[in-house]
């Protein structure tokens, strides 16, 4: 692949953004519809009434296996109400940037967003649980303790807090555990490693010994390139590949034990949700669960051959050495039982968490390692 400067890898990863003069006109002619439809009182050529929703999502347009669940959704809801029913999606920076988005749907400026939940701890630690936390579950297990096992139920009454219903976007499967320039041998050589990585993850790392930044997509590759940044993790193959990391950072590590089975969210106002009519209701959480279960086919139909053009290209792949996991999962579990210690509503959660890990991980562990251990050796 050809070198790319700071500012070609940013318009690459926005995708061409519309400039601000455009954004504030696509917002007003939204708000003027939404005004005029009372939220939902226009009627289209068959009697139904017409809705336009805006989706403001974190991340840029280029990355389809996770902005292309989006417009899934966007593509399903209007099938499903021949029109009447549109969501516009928005990629990072057009609406508001990459980190707000849980913002703009509070605040009523988007009636639905994409994002993560860990990206907003600051507002209230639980929102971790809803993507992940390290040496957590798997896809199928944060999936099942989600939706099955009393997960989402939990977490609504969180986002309640912020007039916003959760709902699953999706799961990328297991993450790498990013890109670095020099090797990391053992868990001496985190210490004072510059690094991109949000989250619990991110705390993690901290504590050690690592300078934890967090950084949109659109400002890794900069940072990355001018030595800001020594190492950085974004998800798997596919989308590291569309970033260019490789070009910088030779070592590529794995596994990403602070993201084992990592869940997107669709956050959707409530007060925007109630508005809308129940059978416009049923089409959105059809829509969405529709869309949440691309994700996952994605990624595992891209990663592979991604991760094979990336050797060819020739990265080193490289697992994370034992001390590393072993100091990694104790300090990760030491930060989770401090804010259970102070935290009631955390601990709750925790401990719920827990209980269904627990009980997963003793039917997974036996049937299903044995397998895999024996077929992909």
């Amino acid at each position: 692949m050809s070198e790319h400067t700071p500012d070609s890898r940013r318009a690459f990863l926005t995708g061409g953004l519309v400039g601000a003069a455009g954004g504030i006109v696509t917002a007003s002619a939204a708000g003027v519809l939404r005004r005029r439809a009372g939220g939902s009182g226009l009627l289209d050529g068959k009697g139904r009434r017409r809705v336009l929703w805006r989706l403001a999502s974190s991340f840029p347009r280029t990355l389809d296996g996770i902005y292309g669940v989006a417009e899934v959704l966007s593509e399903r809801v209007s099938a499903m109400s021949d029109g009447a029913f549109e969501i516009r999606c928005h990629q990072a920076g057009e609406l508001v940037p990459a980190a707000q988005v849980m913002d703009a749907v509070q605040q009523g400026s988007a009636e639905i967003g994409q994002s993560a939940g860990y990206y907003y701890t600051g507002k209230n630690p639980s929102l971790a649980f809803d993507t992940c936390i390290p040496f957590g579950l798997t896809a199928r297990q944060q999936t099942a303790w989600l939706e099955q096992a009393g997960g989402r139920e939990l977490l609504r009454r969180v986002y309640a807090d912020f007039g916003i219903r959760n709902y699953s976007c999706g799961n990328t499967g297991a993450q790498m555990g990013g890109w670095f320039r020099e090797q990391v041998q053992s868990a001496a050589d985190l210490k004072g490693l510059r690094m991109r990585i949000p989250g619990l993850g991110g705390k993690v790392m901290d504590r050690l010994g690592v300078s934890v930044q967090n950084l949109a997509a659109g400002d890794i590759y900069p940072a990355l390139e001018r030595g800001a940044i020594d190492a950085t993790e974004w998800v798997g193959p596919y989308d590291d590949e569309k970033l260019g990391f490789y070009e910088i950072a030779k070592n590529y590590y794995y596994p990403g034990w602070w993201e084992p089975g990592p869940s997107l969210s669709f956050m959707v106002s409530q007060a925007a949700f109630d508005a809308l009519p129940a059978d416009y209701r049923a089409i959105l959480e059809a829509g969405i669960a529709q869309a949440a279960a691309t994700m996952m086919q994605r990624y595992d139909r891209e990663n592979p051959r991604a991760l094979r053009r990336l050797l060819d290209r020739g990265v080193k792949l490289r697992r994370f050495d034992d001390d590393v996991l072993r100091r990694a999962r104790e300090a990760s579990r030491a930060l989770v039982d401090d804010e259970a210690a102070v935290d009631p509503a955390y601990r709750a959660i925790r401990d719920h968490w827990r209980d269904f890990a627990a009980e997963s991980t003793a039917w997974l562990g036996k049937n299903e390692l044995a397998y895999a251990s024996f077929a992909w050796a």
